[in-house]
């Protein structure tokens, strides 16, 4: 098993890439310079495992991937989305919105850079969601 030693974690903690921007309220993200994948939060590239890794800032528009209510550790329910970025990079957040008229497809736009109670951002649905099987 793989453990991170403490000065590793507080580095990447520290880090700017990959992590949310509360003052400018925008979404930063990595880019591998080897082979151009796009991915939040990583110390290492998910395809080639390189680790010259490029800061680059989020244009904040996504897709809905999957979306789920949690009803655990909060006095209302609330959704949990992976969303899918423009750049190619998936990201946990929330959606504003009632949980159940949230679904997967539904694009949505950064709302705020960082929730202040969980620190993850925080997404509202661009428009209607187009549901061609109802």
């Amino acid at each position: 098993m793989y453990h991170h030693s403490g000065s590793v974690a507080q580095q990447a903690a520290g880090s700017v890439a990959g992590v949310l921007d509360p003052q400018t309220e925008a979404m930063l993200f990595q880019r591998c310079t080897w082979c151009g994948t796009a991915t939040y939060h990583r110390l290492l590239c998910p395809v080639c495992q390189g680790s010259e890794l490029r800061t680059e800032r989020s244009q904040g528009v996504g897709t809905i991937r999957h979306s789920t209510v949690v009803h655990r550790n909060t006095p209302a329910a609330r959704n949990v989305s992976l969303i899918e970025m423009a750049e190619g990079f998936v990201v946990r957040g929330r959606v504003m919105g009632p949980p159940i008229g949230i679904h997967g497809g539904d694009r949505v736009r950064l709302s705020t850079a960082k929730d202040p109670v969980r620190g993850e951002p925080v997404f509202q649905l661009v428009d209607e969601p187009f549901r061609a099987w109802t």
